[in-house]
């Protein structure tokens, strides 16, 4: 295998008390051969050492950047569709949802944040050791379902900025056309570094926070009522429609995707995994920083819910054009003439801000879904690059990669703009947001599986409360997604065929799904007789999982070390 004596009977040193486990603890876990380099192996980021004890800001602005990268999928332009629609349908009434999706989605991204920190690896690589074959091809298809789907969102969302900004100068179809480009401009500004990139996100992200913001001050909602919907859990006098709007809500906020790219993005910073301690403090860094990201993300949240439950709940159609006519707005006919309520969206409710408000309100307005367009895309290229790396244990070039996805989110789109109106995009989100959540239990699942393994965490394994915890998260939030979906298809009026279609992906879908669990419940080694049967041992875990598993109390705390043992197994060396 071309390695040396002592790296082929390392493990077995070790297990004999030969060997320091540290020796064998190195960040480059990658399946060799042959061996694929991550992304960030060569862009890491130094993390200072300074003098005192305890908190350093210094350090905090060291680790700062991954989460506020990560924090992006809670701003993309389908949250910004779910939350106006939230305020215009039930008022104030269920920004608690939203905080209580926002800490949920919290403590997902702090567990894939601490597989990457803790092993090295990230989410997808992980699967790439942990699942056989075939189901981790599936697997890697859900996942870049759901960054497509999310890609298509954000193509969508930055045609309607265009659309808006320019006063209808540019149609739809060319907005969407225009998308194909800006991706490969952000590509060539990654060239500068990854912390210039961080610094850019940084902005757009203050864009977003000052145009929203901005409008919340122009609307002035009831400061009391905001208080009283984020923090009482009940939503009096709520129809069907808004259960569904709550529904949403978790859709829209905990996205599948994000959780791969947490993973990897917390590898940009470089971490000494032979010390605990260093993994300790990574840990902790990574986590404030990540309770400060999604902070802000949920004021900006919170500031698009208050702007349209304070403007249009309630507001008929008729209402607004009027506003629209008094005012002399030459958009008033977006509104029908008739006694409906406002179906409100991206587009709509841009044009009721104008009517309202002053036109600089709706370019604002605008400018905040272009920003949140634009720097969710290249969020959406980084989780594709880090899906199919580990996933396939392949790389592309990032360009090919972006080419292919963004060549698949802007065909259907491009067509819907063409031939359609900009009601048919606007309703794309809400279908789109509906796939996403389905793609929820392969992101949800591994994370927690791997994150409650010994074998793969060693010592920074989650604890009991942890761990159940998050096992009913996954089991609300996969239920909440499932029922959402199940809604949406009952209201289709199509033939035999497409049900039958519907029905064969569900009984795909549920197989999958049963799987993960089965490799969870067995890696957790609750149940011994399980865990050790011959049926998970054929059919569940793969080869280098096996070996881990039936190796792992040899193991110290050190996970790197059964997972350098698990690579070198997969290779051939032991």
């Amino acid at each position: 295998m071309g390695t040396n004596e002592e790296d082929q009977n390392g493990p077995k040193r070790y297990r004999e008390g030969v060997v320091n486990p540290a020796m064998l603890a190195d960040e480059n876990t990658n399946l060799t051969p042959p061996a694929k380099q991550a992304y960030f192996k060569d862009h890491q980021i130094l993390i200072p050492e300074v003098e005192m004890k305890g908190f350093s800001f210094r350090k905090l602005w060291a680790f700062t950047g991954p989460g506020f990268l990560m924090s992006i999928a809670y701003l993309d332009p389908g949250n910004i569709q779910s939350d106006l629609e939230s305020g215009s349908v039930a008022m104030y009434k269920l920004l608690w949802v939203l905080l209580s999706a926002t800490l949920l989605g919290l403590m997902i991204q702090r567990l894939s944040a601490r597989l990457g920190v803790v092993t090295g690896l990230h989410l997808a690589e992980m699967c790439y050791r942990q699942y056989q074959k075939l189901p981790r091809i599936f697997v890697w298809l859900m996942v870049e379902i759901a960054i497509i789907g999310s890609d298509m969102q954000e193509v969508i969302g930055t045609a309607i900025a265009l659309y808006l900004l320019s006063n209808k100068l540019i149609p739809l179809w060319a907005g969407v056309l225009i998308t194909a480009v800006d991706t490969f401009t952000f590509l060539l500004l990654d060239r500068y570094g990854l912390r210039k990139l961080e610094c850019l996100f940084g902005f757009l992200i203050t864009v977003m926070a000052i145009s929203f913001g901005y409008e919340y001050i122009v609307v002035g909602p009831d400061q009391v009522e905001v208080l009283k919907g984020m923090f009482i859990p009940w939503c009096e006098d709520c129809d069907s429609k808004a259960l569904m709007q709550a529904v949403g809500i978790v859709g829209a906020v905990i996205m599948p995707h994000n959780m791969y790219l947490h993973s990897a993005l917390v590898k940009s910073r470089q971490i000494d995994r032979k010390k605990s301690e260093k993994v300790k403090e990574a840990n902790r860094y990574f986590f404030i920083e990540a309770c400060i990201a999604l902070f802000v993300s949920f004021i900006i949240n919170v500031f698009v819910v208050s702007v349209f439950a304070a403007g249009l709940h309630n507001k008929t159609n008729q209402e607004v054009r009027n506003v629209c006519l008094s005012n002399g707005n030459s958009m008033a006919d977006i509104f029908p003439d008739d006694y409906e309520l406002v179906d409100a969206d991206i587009y709509n409710g841009g044009i009721f801000l104008g009517c309202q408000f002053g036109i600089a309100a709706m370019y604002i307005w605008a400018v905040g879904i272009l920003a949140a367009g634009q720097s969710s895309t290249m969020t959406g290229c980084y989780s594709g690059q880090f899906a199919m790396e580990g996933f396939l244990n392949l790389q592309w070039a990032r360009w090919k990669r972006v080419l292919l996805t963004r060549t698949v989110a802007i065909i259907p789109t491009f067509f819907v703009a063409y031939y359609s109106n900009i009601d048919d995009m606007n309703n794309m989100n809400n279908y789109l947001n509906s796939i996403m959540s389905l793609q929820l239990p392969f992101a949800l699942i591994p994370t927690i599986a791997f994150t409650s393994s010994r074998a793969i965490m060693g010592d920074f394994v989650s604890g009991p409360v942890t761990i159940i915890a998050s096992m009913l998260l996954a089991t609300v939030v996969i239920g909440i997604n499932i029922y959402y979906v199940v809604n949406l298809v009952a209201g289709w009026s199509v033939g035999w065929a497409v049900y039958s279609g519907v029905a064969i992906f569900g009984v795909f879908y549920l197989c999958l799904c049963i799987y993960l669990f089965l490799h969870m419940l067995a890696s957790l080694g609750i149940v011994k007789s399980f865990s050790n049967s011959w049926f998970v041992e054929k059919y569940i875990y793969s080869s280098a999982t096996t070996f881990v598993l039936s190796n792992q109390s040899n193991y110290s705390s050190t996970s790197v070390m059964a997972l350098e043992d698990s690579v070198r197994y997969q290779a051939g060396e032991l």
